[in-house]
């Protein structure tokens, strides 16, 4: 089965909320990138790329570009030899892994579909058909911020990624963390969020006052080490999300000791396939694991989905229903959370069905 056409598609993706991160980083309104890869076999596979701007580097404008290059390899190779293609993209391209990203998510929803089975099954089978999410709460004042985690405890969510740094308010920071933990109650988990963007100092200020509550960190610091110094001076669990990008970015994490849980996101380690050999890895180094995205709509959410339903529960943290805070949904009848999991969707390869009204008219058609 060859390809046969690539289109590319984008749709602007906006918030429910305007979501705030530290050092000035914030989510309105942001372009999505939809790849649909069509075959002779007469079968189309979907992909989706969402970066956030500022936030890691990866940039909307990038993608089509970067399609556009692959191209000549993509266009008449086997659709179902798929990571020998992505192998060669990578020779053809170096770098550029979250333009590749939707390429491989496209690739495995085709094969899935050719094998009439849904993508868990590709990936190991299914060992979860429901899977926990967690909330995450856009850094304002942190009164608001605890009425949206007494919200989301309403809904069934008893996981909180509390976001840090707007303000580079020390004092703020504290009261978001003490003021959602006691909005949620004992149980549930709740983490600190930076985004990269506190200093050691002020993370451990942070950290050591607030040592008598069950609190988690992700990545309040740039590298790996100081993240790292952080757990050491503070005692608190942390979880690593910028910096792990790649198996040798997890195995340098789990020798400096702060690889308690990790965030594992499609277009940063380039898809489907290099991602699943960091799932394996960390289940191997004992990590907890979320699965998901940088951004998106409905076809990445489902895609990290189906990575998260073949990942033992164990070692499963939770999963992102990244669909849920945006507008428009690319697939309206998709499933959405509940009780605070979210299940898989039916069919073969994803199981995602793009409406072709919210998708418009391609922007680039490659043949």
């Amino acid at each position: 089965m060859k390809i046969t056409a690539i289109s590319i598609f984008e749709v602007p993706l906006t918030s429910h909320v305007t979501y705030n991160m530290s050092d000035g980083k914030t989510c309105d309104t942001v372009p999505s990138t939809v790849i649909r890869l069509d075959t002779d076999g007469g079968i189309s596979g979907w992909g989706e790329v969402c970066p956030i701007p500022h936030y890691l580097p990866a940039y909307a404008g990038g993608i089509r570009p970067a399609v556009e290059e692959m191209a000549e390899v993509i266009l008449g190779a086997n659709a179902l030899e798929t990571e020998a293609l992505m192998t060669a993209l990578d020779a053809h391209l170096q770098g550029h892994v979250y333009a590749k990203s939707g390429i491989s998510l496209a690739l495995y929803d085709l094969l899935g579909k050719a094998a009439n089975m849904p993508l868990y099954r590709v990936l190991g089978g299914l060992v979860q058909s429901s899977m926990p999410l967690y909330h995450s709460i856009t850094c304002v004042e942190p009164e608001v911020m605890a009425g949206m985690a007494r919200d989301a405890y309403a809904t069934g969510i008893r996981q909180f990624q509390v976001k840090l740094g707007a303000d580079q308010n020390n004092d703020a920071d504290i009261a978001r963390l003490r003021l959602v933990r006691e909005a949620v109650g004992d149980g549930p988990l709740v983490y600190g969020d930076w985004n990269c963007g506190a200093t050691p100092l002020n993370a451990i200020r942070v950290g050591r006052a607030v040592m008598d509550l069950d609190i988690m960190l992700e990545q309040p610091c740039r590298t790996l080490e100081e993240c790292a110094a952080v757990k050491r001076s503070t005692g608190l669990a942390m979880k690593i999300d910028e910096s792990a990008h790649d198996t040798a970015s997890l195995l340098k994490a789990y020798e400096l000791g702060c690889l308690d849980a990790v965030a594992l996101k499609l277009n940063k380690f380039g898809g489907i396939g290099p991602l699943r050999k960091a799932r394996d890895l960390c289940l191997h180094l004992g990590a907890m694991m979320c699965v998901e995205d940088t951004w998106g709509s409905d076809i990445t959410t489902f895609a990290a989905i189906h990575l998260g339903a073949s990942t033992p529960a164990s070692h499963l943290l939770n999963v992102c229903d990244l669909s849920g805070y945006v507008a428009p949904r690319i697939d309206a009848d998709a499933p959405s959370r509940a009780n605070g999991r979210i299940t898989l969707p039916e069919g073969p390869g994803l199981g995602v069905n793009p409406d072709q009204d919210v998708l418009g008219q391609p922007i680039t058609v490659l043949a």
